[in-house]
């Protein structure tokens, strides 16, 4: 059909309201006019008329977002990689020759032989602590002896009762033929061998009071109370020793020199190893790191002050996906990346643990980024940045089923920004740009 060249023109000039103006309805005609109604601009549509029935007009439909009461956190991005975490050097303790050594990439559990000296194994108990001295003499009481107790439970020997904290007992001198090593140092209530068989040490008093262990006579020697978190070398737990020494293959004596195990807080994977058979065992002898694969961030001084242990991050893996995760660690010991002039500044390294260790099951080695909350706004109403509009005057506005509604603007974060205007609520509909 021809339009009529002769029909009237008509001219709509479309002007915009004023934020504090309402629109009447059919605010969703032409939404993507907004931002230019906003900046007091004027658009002129052209329509020619003909003789015949007026045509309906043509709307466009604006998109549409609603407002929502949520919470916004800004994050920072940092570069991290998946590895089993920092390399640690392992020493033995004792005075003897190493015959066997692990392979790297090996792991090593609770009881298993971290190395051979002198062609016996030295086996690996978990404690947050060293044995320091032998564990010797019946009635020896320490956090040294707790550590024995627990790993030889765990390991399923049976232990008997072991006294509780508040209990009080009478140590007794470490056995004299052999067992030397055995009852060296000067611990807590560490007994010497220069008394009769279940007789106190003259310094057993002593070396009990000087750490701060409540001491008292009782009966043929000086009774020692135990501590919360303290074991006691008990006869039952000396025969578990005993049990273990057999099926290790070790000397049954029923004690426990200082390098007999090594202790270290959990199991052990080999990094390297540093020497060969043949070497002293009383120096390093390989680099050890975590069985479990962990996240590593070498993060400046700035960033890292606001990182703390236990907080929620999310890493970006290599395929796109993002995991949830916890930081396990964060360094004290400012580490230079490299040396040299022009070299990047000391960076503090942070640790991270994914929740679900099998999103990483398949990743050795892999450049990822780590994502740090910031600064969190909660509970606050927020629409999507595309639903702000520029004012001319300056500031922002939103397009609400009656008009433009000025706002204040907040946080800004992942796409989100908060608002505060007069009559928005939670679930007031805005129009967005498409």
């Amino acid at each position: 059909m021809q339009s009529n060249p002769d029909a009237p023109t008509e001219l709509i000039p479309l002007v915009a309201d004023p934020p504090t103006r309402r629109r009447q309805p059919g605010w969703w005609l032409a939404a993507g006019v907004a931002v230019a109604l906003a900046a007091g601009g004027a658009v002129a549509v052209t329509r020619h008329r003909t003789a015949e029935t007026p045509r309906p007009e043509e709307t466009v439909a604006a998109a549409t977002a609603n407002v929502e009461r949520r919470d916004l956190s800004t994050t920072r991005s940092l570069p991290g990689t998946v590895g089993y975490g920092p390399a640690r050097p392992l020493s033995g303790h004792q005075q003897a020759t190493v015959t066997w050594l692990p392979e790297p990439g090996s792991t090593i559990a609770r009881g298993d032989q971290v190395y051979r000296a002198d062609d016996l194994p030295v086996p690996l108990f978990y404690g947050s602590m060293p044995l320091f001295r032998g564990i010797a003499g019946r009635n020896l009481v320490g956090r040294d002896v707790q550590i024995v107790a627990e790993n030889l439970k765990a390991l399923g020997y049976s232990i008997g009762r072991q006294p509780s904290a508040g209990e009080w007992v009478v140590p007794e001198p470490a056995p004299a033929t052999g067992q030397d090593s055995a009852a060296g140092g000067t611990g807590r209530n560490s007994p010497t061998d220069d008394t009769g068989p279940g007789k106190p040490a003259a310094s057993t008093t002593a070396n009990a009071a000087g750490s701060g262990t409540a001491a008292k006579t009782a009966g043929s020697g000086t009774a020692v109370k135990v501590n919360k978190g303290e074991g006691v070398l008990t006869t039952r737990l000396i025969d578990a020793i005993k049990r273990w020494q057999a099926d290790l293959g070790r000397p049954v004596t029923g004690t426990i020199a200082v390098g007999d195990v090594e202790v270290l807080s959990g199991a052990i994977r080999v990094d390297s190893v540093s020497v060969q058979a043949g070497a002293p065992a009383d120096g390093p002898l390989m680099s050890v790191t975590s069985t479990r694969k962990v996240i590593t961030v070498s993060a400046e001084l700035s960033d890292a002050g606001s990182i703390a242990q236990g907080d929620q991050v999310t890493v970006r893996l290599p395929d796109d996906r993002t995991v949830p995760a916890r930081v396990v660690a964060v360094g004290r010991e400012l580490v230079s990346p490299d040396t040299g002039p022009g070299t990047e500044a000391p960076k503090l390294t942070v640790t991270a643990s994914v929740n679900d260790p099998r999103t990483i099951t398949k990743i050795d080695a892999a450049d990822v980024t780590v994502n740090f909350v910031g600064r969190t706004s909660k509970d606050v109403l927020a629409v999507p940045v595309e639903a702000l509009v520029a004012l001319n005057e300056g500031g922002y506005a939103v397009q609400v089923p009656g008009g433009l509604v000025a706002v204040r603007t907040g946080m800004f974060a992942n796409g989100w920004v908060e608002i505060t205007g007069d009559g928005l609520a939670e679930g007031t509909t805005v129009a967005v740009a498409s």
